[in-house]
């Protein structure tokens, strides 16, 4: 009896061997993107450690640290008034040695360039709270995947979640080349979350977007680790494209009440 392969996803080889850092930017310094950013500060000592030319950061935000961002999100008193991009950015590069950079303003058409080249990118991860910025980030990535070729947009991973629950979905910008497979069957091209999971963004999203004047308050929201185990289990997922050149997976939902995954397959 014939038995059909195993879907996967092949890792573009500019991540697997490229020449320079891997760019990447990082849309949101909040809950989620805070906690993914010390996740990219590790996974880039690894992977230069491996002989891999490692990663160059880009983070997004226009917020400022408040009392309501402590403890719940990775900022320390001393930083409360600062901006959150600069604060973690600035944290991150004496940490590591790293050069990466924040960005003090949202990423959405208005702040970018017509043709896009401030938004140039090999990878995107978002980790923003409402609906319309996503679908902002899906067409700048389908603008950006014509207008040029270097640093040109690979990946998308978006982070998203409500009090208890959340998702990571991992997307392709457009097809990626695949090699020929006698083991598995190749797929080329992983959806956006905004074309595939639309009734779930409106649904995840928070009904209630009024900044949190207390960590009470903002714990009503989104309870105390949904952003960190989300950030952990995604980054692991980004980490085994790196690490294994191919995925089996692109994404999954995760319920903290019932400490439950389900895994998303390729295909």
């Amino acid at each position: 009896m014939k038995t059909s392969k195993i879907k996967v996803h092949f890792t573009d080889n500019e991540l697997l061997q490229p020449t320079n850092p891997v760019t990447v930017n990082l849309i949101g310094a909040g809950g989620t993107g805070s906690k993914v950013l010390t996740c990219l500060v590790e996974m880039n000592h690894s992977l230069i450690m491996l002989g891999h030319a490692g990663l160059d950061v880009r983070l997004w935000d226009d917020d400022i640290v408040t009392n309501a961002n402590l403890g719940r999100q990775r900022f320390a008193q001393s930083e409360t008034g600062l901006n959150k991009a600069v604060a973690l950015i600035n944290r991150a590069n004496r940490w590591a040695g790293t050069n990466w950079k924040a960005e003090t303003r949202k990423f959405e058409k208005a702040s970018l360039s017509q043709s896009a080249e401030n938004a140039a990118a090999n990878i995107f991860i978002s980790c923003v709270d409402n609906v319309a910025t996503r679908f902002e980030i899906a067409e700048i990535l389908n603008k950006a995947r014509k207008d040029y070729r270097q640093d040109r947009p690979l990946y998308w991973m978006d982070y998203g979640n409500s009090r208890y629950t959340g998702q990571v979905i991992l997307s392709t910008v457009g097809d990626i080349e695949q090699p020929k497979s006698r083991k598995y069957e190749p797929v080329a091209n992983l959806p956006f979350i905004t074309d595939e999971y639309p009734d779930l963004l409106k649904h995840a999203e928070t009904k209630d977007d009024t900044p949190s004047c207390s960590l009470a308050q903002a714990l009503e929201q989104q309870d105390l680790y949904i952003n960190g185990a989300l950030a952990q289990l995604g980054s692991s997922l980004l980490w085994g494209l790196f690490r294994n050149g191919l995925t089996q997976h692109r994404g999954f939902f995760l319920n903290l009440t019932e400490f439950r995954t389900q895994p998303i397959l390729v295909g």
